[in-house]
């Protein structure tokens, strides 16, 4: 492993920069339009590729297999937004100006309105807006230019159907017939093409007075705009900046760029450091971060997601080809980065690559990231990218991995890569730090350092940016909950008024209505009625309104029984409750890898009781093993061998018995979390102690 030393790299001198807190995030990407329901598709490994969309574009006319194909595309998935309400009065946009305005602009103002309100800026607050910059990462002229600029090709269609020898009239109509097909010049087209302007109308919309810019830097825009609002904040130009990036070209021009490099995968899936990988998808989305000085973050009492310890920036030089990568360009940004942080790589456990899943480039990277963290005996840095999920969404691919990890750090868990059945040849050899993490697995936290993450973003030409965060606070402070499963209780006097209350029940709903409704049901339901009832319904479930009627029919069938559940979720007492609870701890033998993992992936006190366990475990002499977590929520396995060698390591006596006891306790401290304690405890076995 390299050492992070200032005289390193021809005596390139790093420029200071202060800490930096990351206050506010605002996202849209394919299939989540906040950055809630993006951390959650995260954590449940949700592949968001989808066929292209009539909006985009139509495979009937562009889609052939063969890469070779003239003005055609060999791939037609990708991953695409999802239409979202706008409306234009609230953002001072005529309605008549809307289709000379590209969408980049358009979902720009909502993506950082979502920013500043996580932030707690909003147009309620008073602050000061003279200081606070808009600085994003946009990828040149924007998807507006291409049909503007088809409508001027009407000389050649008239020279085309002249020579073709149709008749003047008919050929006007025809030329109209294509003109009509595209969106119309106007004075607002202009402006309305211009990636400067994404920038612009955020500023003018929210009055910003700072700095009002945006930067390209290819697929590594949006760490090359933060890296330039760091540098505002860190001279004291700016006291906020508005920061990220905003890619929403994916049309048939950008399809057709990519197929004729070719970079796109055939299968239509990008896999990231997977054996298999075999090109990228495309994506789009918006990610937008709202950053503060550190102290001035602590000062005004903001919350704070992850700290920027520094942004190393790099080009490859001479290099080869212009759109090659290069190992040593990228370990440059690399270093660069742990230098203004003042941190050694060996305490980086999360790289949130760049991974695009094409194989030279996946392969360049990891050689990259070798070079700068060296090697080690066993694998402890976990390595993912988000365009496994979302494709790769360019301009906006950097943030999107950035608030990936920042999330990563604030709730303290390893968040997954998917489609990954087997890791790549260079990332399976021996003395490799680095591992392909598929599940979402606690991050527990190493005794001697805070838990940290780096990201990486590299563009064609030769730009190379890599991140490095920091977690702000070492504990876990929030219960990891989007509201996806919720709990509908019922209570009554009697059997039959429960019936009425299920009957009036609407179990089609919309989710958003559903959410409202049972937080009504729990604020109302009467713990102490003689009949209570639950429904424990989940966002995805499709069959919510059987789940309803089956409720209904084993009211009835069971009527007289003092309690009775149904495995899909009902659940029913009646008469009085005796008020006291007992707790039975299990023994060994049920143990299992992964115990608990969704407890220990929400709940802080969960991941505190553990932590502790974790450390005193390893710093006990006569324990092996070292890391009692790396046993319970071992890596990610790809073989049946290693599959069940991470069972048979957690057989032996000296790590089943620590390990039960450990998931036991922790989960009697997240039942306290909701008031639940023991009467009366019991325990088999082991249990017992």
């Amino acid at each position: 492993m390299k050492t992070v030393d200032r005289e390193e790299n021809n005596n390139h001198h790093t420029v200071d920069t202060v800490p930096v807190a990351i206050i506010g995030i605002g996202s849209i990407y394919p299939q989540a339009d906040n950055v809630g329901k993006f951390w959650t598709n995260i954590k449940n490994r949700v592949d968001a590729i989808t066929e292209v969309p009539e909006s985009h574009w139509r495979p009937e006319d562009y889609y052939d297999q063969d890469p070779k194909a003239a003005d055609k595309v060999y791939a037609k998935l990708g991953g695409f937004l999802s239409p979202v309400d706008f409306n234009p009065m609230d953002y001072g946009i005529l309605p008549n100006a809307i289709e000379a305005i590209d969408t980049s602009q358009i979902l720009g103002l909502l993506a950082v309105e979502q920013a500043l309100k996580d932030a707690g800026y909003a147009a309620d607050r008073e602050f000061d807006h003279e200081r606070i910059s808009v600085i994003l990462g946009i990828t040149g002229t924007l998807e507006l230019v291409v049909p503007l600029g088809a409508r001027l090709g009407y000389p050649r269609w008239k020279e085309a159907l002249a020579d073709a020898g149709v008749e003047p009239e008919l050929a006007a109509d025809v030329i109209k017939r294509i003109s009509d097909s595209y969106v119309p010049w106007q004075e607002n087209s202009f402006p309305g093409l211009l990636g400067n302007v994404v920038a612009g109308r955020i500023s003018k919309h929210f009055n910003f007075g700072g700095t009002n810019c945006t930067v390209d830097a290819a697929c590594g825009s949006s760490l090359s705009a933060l890296n330039l609002a760091i540098l505002e904040l860190s001279s004291g130009r700016s006291d906020m900046a508005v920061t990220g990036g905003i890619d929403t070209f994916n049309d048939i021009f950008m399809y057709t760029c990519f197929s004729k490099t070719p970079a796109l995968s055939p299968s239509g899936h990008a896999r990231p450091y997977s054996a298999d990988s075999d090109g990228t998808t495309l994506g789009e989305g918006l990610g937008i971060v709202v950053l503060k000085r550190l102290a001035d973050a602590e000062r005004d009492g903001d919350n704070i997601y992850a700290v920027i310890k520094g942004v190393g920036a790099s080009s490859d030089g001479k290099g080869s080809a212009i759109y090659e990568p290069n190992a040593q360009g990228q370990a440059k940004a690399l270093l660069r980065a742990y230098q203004q942080g003042n941190v050694t790589p060996d305490t980086v456990e999360l790289i949130e690559g760049h991974g695009t899943g094409t194989k030279v480039g996946d392969a360049v990277e990891v050689a990259a990231l070798h070079e700068v963290f060296g090697t080690a005996e066993k694998p402890w840095c976990a390595l993912g990218s988000i365009k496994s999920q979302i494709g790769h969404a360019k301009a906006a691919a950097g943030v999107a991995g950035l608030i990936k990890a920042s999330l990563a750090l604030y709730h303290k868990v390893l968040p997954p890569t998917i489609k990954v059945d087997k890791p790549a040849e260079i990332l399976t050899a021996d003395a490799t730090p680095f591992y392909v993490n598929t599940e979402a697995r606690p991050w527990i936290s190493h005794p001697d350092h805070p838990r940290r993450a780096g990201i990486s973003a590299l563009g064609f030409g030769g730009s190379n940016f890599h991140c490095l965060l920091e977690e702000y606070k070492t504990e876990k402070q929030v219960v990891d909950w989007d509201g996806d499963v919720q709990i509908v209780p019922f209570s009554a006097s009697d059997d039959d008024g429960l019936s009425r209350q299920l009957n009036d029940f609407d179990a089609e709903m919309e989710w958003s209505q559903l959410r409202l409704l049972a937080d009504t049901q729990r604020s109302q339901y009467q713990p102490t009625a003689s009949s209570r009832l639950i429904l424990v319904v989940e966002k995805g479930q499709t069959k919510r309104a059987a789940q309803l009627q089956n409720a209904l029919k084993m009211l009835e069938k069971n009527r007289g029984q003092q309690s009775w559940e149904t495995l899909d979720g009902v659940y029913y007492g009646s008469g009085k409750s005796a008020g006291e609870t007992a707790m039975l701890f299990p023994g060994q033998g049920a143990q299992y890898p992964g115990m608990l993992r969704d407890l220990a992936l929400q709940f802080p006190e969960f991941l505190t009781a553990f932590t502790a366990a974790d450390h005193a475990y390893a710093a006990n002499t006569d324990c092996t093993a070292g890391s009692l977590a790396r046993i319970v929520y071992p890596l990610p396995q790809f073989t049946p061998e290693a599959k069940q060698a991470a069972v048979a390591a957690l057989q032996a006596t000296e790590v089943a018995q620590p390990a039960l006891g450990a998931v036991s306790l922790a989960a009697a401290q997240v039942l306290g979390h909701f008031g639940i304690t023991a009467t009366a405890v019991a325990g088999h076995s082991y249990g017992e102690l």
